[in-house]
């Protein structure tokens, strides 16, 4: 079973040589590489949000596998959506599902495999051309969440903090911030959010995007690795670089705002 990409092309260049190229500038150079037990990543047309997206890789020692979570923007298939087996292809190649990681994380009696919540979702497949470059032989395991209550995602963390345990896993939770503020607006309230990150405080990520309205799409993937990283014994959260789409467009009327943050 391969996940064929959905948005080579759009989101990032379809041809191999040259999104190969496009990853590794965007990787180039930073601080050394250290290890890590989750990271925050942003999944926008890399054009906009790769240069955040390549400082956090670059920051990172990427192991064999990797969970990847993302947020659910279509609408279709199960609230937690596993990719069940196979592979996934992009342009640079596929990527293995692996089949230990990803039996761990069906033990969730939240989870369910589910390909099609898959099938258009472009949150999880952004970071994947970054992975294959950080890390040739990396495995995966996809999860897709749909919106989930804090409980949930503090019993889904658990379950992804003991997969990625014994499988020595990095975890990515796939996501942007504001979505189309003012620039200083956005730059304000993306903070407010990335307070809590750095706290290593995942209820607290929760409730002050719901109660000051943070259009963070990629809450439930940020708090379930939250608190999976707990749960691995995180101590530390650093930003590693914060940018939205006007620093590319020039039109800091409406923007996207990118946080690349690394939890260790």
């Amino acid at each position: 079973m391969v996940r064929e990409p959905a948005v080579a092309g759009r989101f990032y260049p379809a041809d191999g040589v040259a999104l190969a190229a496009q990853v590794d500038r965007f990787m180039a150079g930073g601080a050394p590489r250290e290890r890590a037990l989750g990271v925050v990543v942003p999944h926008a047309g890399y054009v906009y949000s790769g240069a955040v997206a390549g400082a956090v890789y670059a920051r990172v020692n990427v192991p064999p596998r990797v969970v990847v979570l993302g947020p659910n923007h279509t609408g279709r298939g199960a609230r937690a959506a596993l990719w069940p087996e196979g592979a996934w292809e992009t342009p640079l190649g596929e990527v293995t599902i692996d089949p230990a990681l990803t039996g761990a994380l069906a033990s969730s009696p939240l989870v369910e495999p589910d390909v099609a919540a898959h099938r258009l979702e472009h949150s999880l497949e952004v970071e994947v051309p970054f992975l294959q470059r950080a890390r040739p032989d990396v495995a995966i395991a996809a999860l897709c969440l749909a919106h989930l209550s804090f409980d949930a995602c503090a019993a889904l963390g658990a379950t992804v903090a003991d997969a990625a345990r014994t499988a020595e896993a990095l975890v990515v939770a796939s996501s942007d911030m504001s979505h189309y503020l003012p620039a200083p607006l956005a730059r304000r309230k993306d903070h407010r959010a990335i307070e809590r990150i750095l706290a290593l405080d995942p209820e607290g990520l929760y409730d002050v995007v719901h109660a000051e309205d943070i259009s963070m799409c990629g809450i439930i993937p940020a708090t379930v690795m939250l608190v999976a990283a707990r749960a691995l014994g995180a101590t530390r959260a650093e930003l590693v670089r914060y940018g939205h789409s006007g620093e590319v467009s020039g039109d800091d009327d409406q923007v996207v705002g990118y946080a690349g943050v690394r939890v260790a």
